[in-house]
């Protein structure tokens, strides 16, 4: 998008054009993260009615009460921003942008569909799991500025919950790696075009049970039920929250949301295909016609638009998933929580992890027909090559630099 806008203006003024790009890209994802939330907000309110023999919202905006999210954001900008006199003023107030900030940056590597990111990065994956990691800080903060031992506790047992979880997440996130043989998120999507049967779920046996690990340890990542410890209503009040209010208190919200709508895109990504759907329509007219569909630019934007519905409602069913099992199952003690860490996940996931590497290195045959081993293991020797071609080009600069050098010293 930067090399299209500086297009249309004269030389000189590229960079007006990379910053309108940055600044289009920036209000498109805050777009994604405050519509996600707008929605997902109405849904829970109705499945958890749902499951609780309830209607949920029913007034607010006519028959289904749509509008009850966009009357509760108004209610609380209206509300007064209150904080704690023996608060860190400055840290207090700053702790709701950084949690904020982490959830938004990680949707910055994150593909929506074939090449459409806002930051093409070929280690998005090993980038997206290491901003989700600096959720922790928003919430240290938070804790540690409200000048109150509630909102402490709640930081402190939330901070060690996402912490031990990042342990069974990361091995999660390194099995597709490890078949795929590349972090960069679209490519990862682009092998698994075709039918259904590509999904990574279905390379073998132990990459499903890998998933519903990834999926476990998504849920504690995000503090939903029953992993939600720091916001245990009848004994810390409202964990790391309780002193906060108004705008401030819905940045937060609006982070759990995005985050959520986060992993969710990412287990489609790594587990279901992505953008792909299940019957490969457009790919197949591409394949058949490539002189035609391969080199029409409407038809590529099309189909990548339906790519987007595509990963939107793959994520959609696992944030549903995870409100049916906030709303369904009863909250775990903090020992509970650890033990189900470090007793079952690390384990499983270190065992599944094994397993693929097994299957993969035995060439056990398998329903998908992802790249080739031997064109993965071409795909490694082009990085070993880069990697050499770098070296090779920075050992030519020291020379020239140790050359120049010399041939000043002798002028």
């Amino acid at each position: 998008m930067g090399e299209y806008f500086a297009g249309w203006l004269p030389s000189g003024w590229d960079f007006l054009g990379y910053t309108l790009a940055a600044f289009v890209q920036a209000f498109l994802l805050v777009n994604v993260i405050a519509l996600g939330a707008f929605v997902f907000i109405w849904a829970e309110r109705k499945v958890s009615g749902r499951i609780q023999d309830r209607l949920g919202p029913t007034r607010t905006g006519g028959a289904f009460g749509w509008l009850q999210s966009l009357a509760d954001g108004i209610k609380l900008l209206s509300k007064e921003d209150l904080m704690p006199k023996d608060a860190d003023p400055i840290l207090f107030r700053i702790a709701p942008y950084v949690s904020f900030a982490a959830s938004f940056a990680a949707f910055m590597a994150l593909p929506f569909a074939s090449g459409w990111v806002a930051l093409p990065l070929n280690i998005g994956l090993f980038f997206l799991v290491a901003v989700l990691g600096l959720e922790v800080f928003g919430v240290i903060l938070a804790g540690y500025s409200s000048g109150s031992k509630w909102s402490l506790f709640g930081a402190m047992r939330q901070a060690a919950q996402v912490v031990s979880y990042e342990v069974p997440l990361g091995i999660c996130v390194v099995v597709p790696l490890m078949i795929c043989g590349t972090m960069d998120l679209v490519a990862i999507g682009d092998q698994q075009r075709g039918w259904f049967t590509n999904w990574l779920i279905f390379h073998d046996p132990f990459i499903f049970v890998v998933f519903w690990v990834y999926f476990t340890c998504a849920v504690a990542s995000v503090n939903r039920a029953p992993f939600d410890l720091a916001e245990a209503e009848s004994e810390l009040v409202a964990g790391f929250l309780t002193e906060y209010s108004g705008m401030r208190w819905s940045l937060f919200f609006m982070a759990e949301y995005g985050s959520m709508i986060l992993v969710s895109i990412l287990a489609a990504i790594l587990f279901f295909g992505g953008w792909n759907g299940p019957i490969p329509v457009f790919s197949s007219m591409m394949d058949a016609y490539p002189n035609y569909f391969g080199n029409c630019w409407w038809f590529s934007t099309f189909a990548n638009m339906a790519g987007v519905l595509n990963i939107l409602i793959k994520a959609s069913v696992g944030v549903i998933a995870m409100m049916w099992i906030r709303w369904t199952f009863p909250r775990l003690r903090v020992d509970q929580v650890i033990t189900m860490c470090l007793k079952y996940c690390v384990p499983i996931a270190a065992v599944c992890l094994l397993g693929v590497m097994f299957w993969t290195a035995l060439g056990v045959p398998f329903l998908n027909d992802l790249v080739p081993a031997h064109d993965r293991s071409l795909v490694r020797e082009g990085w070993m090559d880069e990697g050499d071609r770098r070296a090779d080009r920075r050992i030519e600069m020291i020379e020239q630099k140790v050359a120049a050098s010399q041939e000043g010293g002798v002028e």
